[in-house]
């Protein structure tokens, strides 16, 4: 009997070895069959946008971020840089390695697309409303009481009046500010922009131009100072004291209506432009970084309803496509909106009209 129980306790502690030895040198599963999965690497954004959106998009990050983590377990930081639109377009061709960009017109993306080929030429098919998930207006500031006077257009281009605006070299809201300017008078020697623009209009249409020029050219006559981007002038009218009235992004103007006390007023013109910032993915980028399904995403989540909400909050016009668009925008003042496609055609065409080396803006503008 103690014979067969010393074998059997060496057998067992053998066997106990054995098992050791096999889980040291191969590793043991859980009967489950599931080790703990490991969690996803941190990754970083940089979103590249122009200049107001600060706020806007401090807060969307951390939206996004706490849904990004929730859906996949993935931490993502989203970094920012601002600055004018087309100042911030050049940056990105040469060499800022944005995994997004919002910037202030469409025609800053196509820079990017077509001088660095970093984005697809398809990419404002991607997204919804030609990738705009947001929309504003051109308004005004002025000081409190509005001591001089300025409801309209045609306010501005009165003798005693200082207009501060920026350069529309590289400022996407300065180039909005200028088409909107150009539109009302166009606007108001034809009428309908959009029916004006056919071909037996054309001599119309070139008379009301010449009308049109005249009118930006008094304007421009009344800009003492030219800043490179939306918040810049925003700070040289507010801060500095300079100008009469300022030109600006609407969700700009309400902003600062809103945060810089009792000494300011914003007015609505009855008449403006219909501005429609565009976002997107920077391909290449985004390849390089690995970073393509959160910078998807990201830009997705502009659309969604939470985004939507954070926008209005921001004072940025919300989509009528998107959950609760069409509500949401009669929380805006009302204006009568013409878009680029009346004033311009195209961005191309207004590109190259206005604002190239040698357009009319270098034609209109004399540095003070």
């Amino acid at each position: 009997m103690r014979t067969f129980l010393y074998y059997f306790l060496l057998s067992v502690r053998g066997l106990t070895l054995l098992l050791v030895l096999g889980c040291g040198l191969s590793g043991c599963k859980e009967r489950s069959g599931s080790a703990a999965a490991p969690m996803p690497k941190a990754i970083e954004l940089l979103n590249v946008s122009y200049d107001p959106t600060r706020e806007l998009f401090a807060e969307v990050n951390e939206a996004f971020a706490r849904q990004w983590k929730t859906k996949t377990g993935q931490e993502v930081k989203v970094k920012q840089s601002h600055g004018g639109s087309g100042k911030q377009a050049r940056a990105v061709i040469d060499g800022l390695e944005a995994d997004v960009v919002t910037l202030g017109l469409a025609y800053d993306v196509d820079s990017i697309a077509e001088k660095s080929k970093l984005i697809a030429p398809d990419w404002q098919t991607r997204l919804s409303a030609n990738a705009a998930p947001y929309t504003s207006t051109i308004a005004f500031l002025v000081r409190k009481g509005n001591p001089k006077g300025i409801h309209d257009w045609s306010d501005l281009v009165k003798p005693d009046v200082k207009v501060i605006t920026p350069n529309p070299k590289t400022s996407g809201v300065a180039r909005w500010n200028y088409l909107a300017a150009w539109g009302y008078a166009l606007r108001g020697e034809l009428g309908d922009l959009a029916a004006a623009r056919r071909p037996e209009k054309a001599a119309e249409l070139a008379a009301a131009e010449g009308k049109a020029r005249a009118f930006v050219t008094a304007l421009f006559k009344n800009v003492p100072v030219l800043d490179s981007g939306a918040r810049g002038a925003t700070t040289t009218f507010a801060n500095r004291g300079i100008g009469d009235v300022l030109i600006n992004w609407e969700n700009e103007i309400m902003l600062a209506a809103k945060e810089m006390g009792d000494g300011f007023e914003m007015v609505t013109p009855p008449t403006s432009i219909r501005a429609e910032p565009a976002v997107s993915v920077v391909d290449k980028n985004v390849d390089k970084h690995g970073t393509r399904a959160a910078a998807e995403a990201y830009l997705q989540f502009l659309y969604s309803e939470e985004g939507q909400a954070i926008g209005i909050k921001h004072h940025y016009r919300p989509h009528a496509a998107t959950p609760g668009g069409a509500r949401r925008e009669s929380d805006f003042p009302k204006v009568e909106l013409f878009t680029l496609e009346d004033v311009a055609g195209s961005w191309r065409a207004a590109q190259k009209t206005h604002f190239d080396d040698g357009g009319m803006f270098d034609q209109i503008y004399e540095p003070k």
